[in-house]
């Protein structure tokens, strides 16, 4: 990529998701894989691995390239860059597995990388393991150090304190360096965690949405979380300790949510599908 390139690039916003610690049932960075395939996003910059991982830890593979040979494939951190069609703004893309080293480094190159191409606006997407029934709608927490991003987002702030991944030290860098910041995580039933989770994917587009006020392309997802909600609900219903279990959930999830809640969540999925009519229709 070069000078004329970047000097070019629309007003470029970025998305960041780490594989390991930070994505349960690989919902962060299906996300990021589900937008990189809609997007036919192009590698915008790719990072030395030899930096950032343990490779006993993070395996090397071997795998058949396009010549016919064999060819290593090392675990690369990648950038991609996307040009989103009806829309006036570029994206960036952060797809790696979660550093054993150097976060620090790992992650002021990162935040140089998007200022060099003009990026003001960074969310990073995490998924977590959680006591949260299959049966309702995928919680998704967020935080932000930007007021803008705040009122997009309308989610609940993350009350966490602990061990951090990845994904948080990335954001701190990032707001130190001046940029507008947001995490986003969704609550994957740790009873169902077994990857792929289409429906904390579906959630974790819808708030990645919210964050940056456009329509993000939905393709095949929709049908693919309905997929494996029903999955989900046929695993319950074979399973009488289960079963007594989610409704043990559900009701503590209902006890606690305000009534207002599920008219919220309509108005904003309502939101969302107009947001989205433009690109979908065309």
């Amino acid at each position: 990529m070069t000078d004329a390139d970047i000097a070019r690039l629309r007003n470029p916003w970025m998305v960041a998701a780490f594989e390991g610690w930070n994505d349960a049932a690989d919902a962060a960075t299906s996300t990021v894989d589900h937008l990189l395939e809609e997007w036919d996003a192009e590698i915008f910059a790719e990072l030395d691995p030899q930096e950032f991982y343990d490779f006993q830890a993070v395996r090397p593979v071997i795998a058949p390239s396009e010549n016919g040979t064999r060819d290593i494939v090392w675990p690369t951190p990648t950038l991609y860059l996307a040009h989103p069609p009806r829309q006036d703004r570029d994206v960036l893309l952060l797809r790696a597995v979660e550093p054993n080293y150097r976060w620090q480094a790992f992650c002021a190159t990162v935040v140089d990388l998007a200022q060099a191409a003009g990026v003001h606006e960074l969310i990073t997407l995490g998924a977590l393991l959680a006591d949260t029934p299959h049966t309702r709608p995928v919680p998704v927490t967020g935080s932000t150090n930007d007021p803008v991003l705040m009122e997009r987002l309308s989610l609940d702030q993350s009350r966490y304190s602990g061990p951090i991944g990845i994904t948080t030290v990335l954001s701190d860098v990032a707001a130190r360096a001046g940029l507008a910041t947001a995490g986003i995580w969704a609550a994957v039933p740790h009873y169902v965690a077994e990857p792929p989770c289409y429906k904390a994917t579906l959630g974790l587009l819808g708030a990645l949405e919210d964050a940056i006020g456009v329509g993000l392309p939905q393709g095949v997802l929709r049908e693919m979380s309905d997929a494996w909600q029903r999955g989900a609900d046929d695993l319950m219903e074979q399973d009488e300790d289960l079963l007594e279990y989610v409704r043990t959930l559900e009701n503590e999830r209902d006890a606690g949510e305000p009534p207002e809640a599920s008219g919220d969540a309509i108005a904003r999925e309502f939101e969302r599908y107009l947001r989205r009519r433009p690109t979908e229709d065309s």
